[in-house]
């Protein structure tokens, strides 16, 4: 019995690093989107909705929590934090909404 589990363990542990293996490129970029993510959706929230901070702050919150969440009212800039990423987003104008700005 017990060596039948540990074969269904063994087993169930190589299909996860065979899966792990196979989209390992999505797996890496997955830290950024959630930052990404973030601050774009808050900026668009803020300043192209006009909507208040808390709102945007509790309209972007998810499962995963952000480390920081930094609104800078007087560039009209967002930065947020998460998964040991950072990625910012910027009002551009009216047409145009809000831009996430290129990581360094």
């Amino acid at each position: 019995m017990i060596r039948r589990v540990s074969w269904v363990l063994l087993m169930a542990l190589l299909a996860l690093i065979v899966w792990g293996w196979r989209e390992r490129v999505a797996l890496q970029a997955f830290p950024g989107i959630l930052s990404a993510y973030s601050a774009k959706e808050y900026c668009s929230c803020r300043y192209v909705m006009q909507m208040p901070g808390d709102y945007c702050a509790g309209y972007v919150k998810q499962y995963l929590p952000l480390s920081a969440l930094r609104d800078d009212p007087a560039l009209r800039r967002v930065t947020a934090s998460g998964l040991g990423r950072s990625n910012s987003a910027i009002w551009v104008g009216e047409r145009q909404g809000c831009r996430l700005l290129p990581v360094p």
